[in-house]
Formats: C-alpha cells, sequence, structure tokens
C-alpha cells in the first residue's frame, strides 16, 4: 500500500506547504502550519501530457469521432428562468443589507467581535421567519437549554424545540405555568409540544458535520442557520475544529446542500484578533454574501456591513440598538449620529456620507491646540488617517495655516467609520473652525472631495446626499462646482477651491482676524 501523501496548511492564511517550517512562507505567522493527509481521488484527473492526451488514454488511444454533446451543461435556453421570490426577514434593516431580502438557496456568512450580538441577531431573525417557514438551528457553542433560556430573555414570542441530544430538559411555555419533557426526537417533539411553542423552529446542539446534514436530509428546513462554522468539525478529517481544513470542507459540504436543496444557509463566523473572518480567504469567495457585524463595546448601537453580496449592492450598512431585550432596528440612522444642533461646539461641521446606496448625516468634530513636542500629533476617530494628514498639508500650504505646529484631532460623532474622499471638505472646515475657533452654520452642510492643490471636487451620489441633508432640515449645502443639482427646498453653494468653502461656511471671517497665534508664547 503506497505511503499516504502530506502537506501542511497555514491556519491565518491558508497557504500550502510540501513541507513543515517553523515560520510559514507566504505570511509570516510562527508556528502555523499544520499537517493534512491528502485525499486520494478515485476519479481519473488529466496528466501532464494535457486534456487531450487524457480524452485519447480513456479511448484506449483512439481518437474519438463521435460528435460532440454535452454530458450535464446547459444552454441558458434551457435554464429554467423562474422568478426568485425573496423572503422578507422581518427586520427592515437586514434586507436592506442583504440587497432586498432573503435568497432562497442562498449562503450568507455574518463575521464579528466576540459578544457584539450575532448570535442575538440569529435568534431574533429565526423567530421571525419561523412565522412563515420551517428554520434549523445548528448550535455548536451551547446546548438546547442554553439557547432557549437566551430566547426566552431575548422575549422571542414562540419559544423553539430542542431535537436531538435534548437529554430530556424541560421546556418552559410563554407564561412559565407549566413543564413539558422535551423529547429527544423530531417527531416527539412536534406531538408534545405545548400550546405556544412554535413547530417551525428547531434547535440542534451538534458539532458533527455528518450528523447535521442527517438532521438536514430528515426535517427539510428552508432556513439552516449554523452558530459557528468553526466548532463544525468532518470527522474524516485529522485535523482539529477549527483549522483551514475542517472550516473549508464543512463549508464547501454546506454550500453543496444549499444549492442542490434550495436551502438558504446563515452561517456565523469567528474573527481573528485583525478583524478579518478566522479562517481560509476561501471561506469568503465559496459564500454568496459576506456581512461584519460592527460597533463599539462602550456604545450601544452596532452596524451591521456587507463586503460582498451576488444578489446586491456591496457596502450597504444596517444600523441595529442593543437594548434590553435585544437588537432593534434605528429607522433614523442619521439622527443617531448628529449631535446636538441646537447648542454647537467650535471645530464642528457636517457632513453627509454615503454606505452603499444610503446616505448618513454625520456630525465631524475638530480640535487644533499648539504642539508642545517637536513634531505634532495627529489623530483620527472614523475617519482616514492618511487622508487627515493629506488634508492638514493642503491647509498648510494652499491656505496658510502652520498645521506644522499643531496638534490636530478629529472624530466621527458615534463612532461611525467615514472613509470616503466626500467627507474631505467636512474635515478641512472642522479644522479651520477649530483653528479660529469659531461656530460652523449649524444648518450647513459640507459635501466634497479635496485634491492636493486646493480644489474641491465633485462627488458620486449627490442628489442622493442633497435630499437626505433637505429632509433632515438643513438649509444650505456648500458643494464642489460644475454638479448638477436637484430642485430641493435648499440653498445651493458651489465652490472650486477649499479658500472659497471656507468663506461660506465661516462668513465675515478672514484669516487674519483669527485670535490664535501659533507663535504666541503667551
Amino acid at each position: 500500500m503506497p505511503k499516504p501523501k502530506t502537506f501542511y496548511i497555514c491556519n491565518e492564511c491558508g497557504a500550502e506547504s510540501p513541507q513543515w517550517f517553523g515560520r510559514c512562507p507566504n505570511c509570516g505567522t510562527y508556528n502555523s502550519l499544520e499537517e493534512q493527509i491528502a485525499i486520494q481521488s478515485s476519479v481519473d484527473v488529466p496528466t501532464r501530457g494535457g486534456v487531450s492526451s487524457w480524452h485519447k488514454e480513456q479511448n484506449n488511444g483512439k481518437s474519438n469521432t463521435k460528435p460532440a454533446k454535452p454530458r450535464a451543461s446547459l444552454t441558458f435556453d434551457q435554464i429554467s428562468d423562474r422568478q426568485v421570490t425573496r423572503w422578507e426577514s422581518g427586520y427592515g434593516e437586514l434586507d436592506r443589507v442583504l440587497g432586498g431580502g432573503v435568497v432562497p438557496g442562498s449562503m450568507v456568512l455574518i463575521g464579528g467581535d466576540p459578544g457584539i450580538g450575532k448570535s442575538t441577531l440569529l435568534l431574533q431573525v429565526s423567530n421571525q421567519l419561523a412565522q412563515r417557514y420551517r428554520i434549523l438551528y445548528v448550535s455548536g457553542e451551547e446546548s438546547g437549554q442554553q439557547v432557549k433560556l437566551r430566547a426566552l430573555r431575548l422575549g422571542v414570542s414562540k419559544p423553539m424545540n430542542v431535537v436531538g441530544n435534548g437529554n430530556g430538559k424541560q421546556a418552559e411555555s410563554e407564561d412559565n405555568t407549566e413543564e413539558v419533557e422535551t423529547s429527544a426526537t423530531p417527531e416527539a417533539a412536534e406531538t408534545e409540544a405545548p400550546e405556544g411553542i412554535s413547530a417551525d423552529l428547531y434547535v440542534l446542539p451538534e458539532t458533527d458535520l455528518e450528523e447535521i446534514l442527517r438532521e438536514i436530509d430528515s426535517l427539510r428546513p428552508n432556513v439552516a442557520i449554523i452558530d459557528s462554522i468553526q466548532t463544525v468539525f468532518f470527522p474524516a478529517l485529522t485535523s482539529a475544529p477549527g483549522s483551514v481544513a475542517q472550516v473549508r470542507e464543512c463549508t464547501a459540504a454546506l454550500m453543496k446542500v444549499a444549492k442542490h436543496e434550495d436551502i438558504t444557509m446563515l452561517i456565523v463566523g469567528h474573527v481573528t484578533k485583525e478583524g478579518a473572518i478566522a479562517g481560509p480567504k476561501v471561506l469568503e469567495h465559496l459564500v454568496d454574501t459576506v456581512l461584519y457585524f460592527e460597533g463599539d463595546r462602550f456604545a450601544s448601537h452596532r452596524l451591521l456591513r456587507t463586503v460582498k453580496n451576488r444578489f446586491g449592492a456591496t457596502h450597504e450598512i444596517g444600523i441595529f440598538e442593543m437594548v434590553e431585550h435585544g437588537l432593534r432596528e434605528v429607522s433614523n440612522p442619521s439622527e443617531l449620529f448628529l449631535g446636538n444642533r441646537d447648542d454647537p461646539a467650535p471645530g464642528t461641521a457636517i457632513v453627509v456620507a454615503c454606505e452603499g446606496t444610503r446616505p448618513i448625516v454625520v456630525e465631524l468634530q475638530a480640535l487644533v491646540s499648539p504642539t508642545s513636542y517637536p513634531s505634532p500629533r495627529r489623530a483620527g476617530t472614523g475617519v482616514d488617517y492618511n487622508r487627515l494628514v493629506q488634508i492638514l498639508a493642503v491647509l498648510e500650504k494652499r491656505v496658510g495655516i502652520p498645521m506644522s505646529k499643531l496638534d490636530s484631532y478629529v472624530a466621527s460623532a458615534g463612532g461611525l467609520s467615514v472613509v470616503e474622499p466626500a467627507v474631505d471638505l467636512g474635515v478641512a472646515i472642522a479644522i479651520v473652525a477649530s483653528f479660529r475657533d469659531r461656530i460652523v452654520d449649524p444648518g450647513t452642510v459640507l459635501i466634497g472631495e479635496v485634491g492636493l492643490g486646493g480644489q474641491v471636487r465633485a462627488v458620486s451620489q449627490m442628489e442622493l446626499r442633497l435630499k437626505e441633508a433637505a429632509k433632515l432640515g438643513f438649509k444650505r449645502a456648500i458643494v464642489p462646482k460644475g454638479t448638477k443639482f436637484p430642485d430641493l427646498n435648499l440653498e445651493i453653494l458651489p465652490v472650486s477651491k477649499v479658500i472659497d468653502a471656507i468663506i461660506a461656511a465661516i462668513p465675515h471671517q478672514t484669516l487674519e482676524d483669527s485670535d490664535f497665534d501659533p507663535d504666541d508664547d503667551e
């Protein structure tokens, strides 16, 4: 019997190596290579001679003169053109991120930091979908009783049945007035469930991939939720759960079931300390949609952002707020990221950022002070640091503000990350307003990209941004010159230079009128 071939896979980047190294040759991570046994395929594959030589070998060296015909491939005319109806998840923010709703047979990967609310979101979505569809919630990190306790804490109206590995746990009804023995089989769960218990939401505490696939084949759910993919393992592989090989093979097997059986898969993925989804990058290539659940642990709001979507736009965001009974949708996110407009402070400016197709009005805050160090400090929270340094250089070179003698700090209200070029003008105006200790008109929004020559350049989706500003009651908008503007109840001030924008945003003032002198030792 020939000796099985082995190779090594990096746990961090997924690179393959024919031999073991202490450090991965691709990403440079130490002790990340794991040994894997190559699976011998029973299907003949083309040799080095190419497809032609392989084709002749399959026909015993004789040239094939049969007419060409397909074996399994289809033309577009032969493929069914039935209309795919998206399902409403019960949460408009999630539907927006997915491109209009859940696509049947799709595979969605959701990643995020520990404790951010991934399982909470999926449990609430499961409860909404279970009103119309059959749902299987596979929990690899919690027991069935723990999932049910969390569901009751979240106020889920219809608690779920625990199938498989029930271990005789007791299930409580909604009013907690009666206790019913939960069976270990789906059939018994359906017959013994008390009144008020949903028969279309099932929980399976399991990590064995083969058991999960058997349950999917038996239950035939419309939606299957895997929480999480890093805990699922395939017994035929020798590597530990969560390794590159396990994550790749388990995801590929679930993808095959999703496409063949038209079952929607929602998969939770862990993230690394850098914020990327753990496992090989091929994991994100396999799935149809990749969502990131983001948020600050010191803030109550959460952002659901799409970075890949085969059925809709990317970089869309949905905004939720963590409350006592789980996640609640934020219908008007602009109000969340706007400061107190009734009591404006020096060094603030209002911009309109676009996340996908959603415009969001955000307040930017800047603080400029004399530096105490040979090299001034620059810090940005929620803004791109490289663009911040570029804007500071433009203000010193083109406007004449001595930024090389000043510490500069810029932050976005609410912690929302706004990194697109359209917020450059707002960053520049906020810095100048802080430098001169002036207040920008709270009824003015600023939209535009700042070029290295001091120009204000046009940005995309201008009409969408201006409509959002007008809806929230803003009266003026300073925008790049030469752009077509919609007919709105909004005063438009087109500018071509940064200095023109400064004069328009802070009127009746000149730079020489500033009371702040960085060279004044007093």
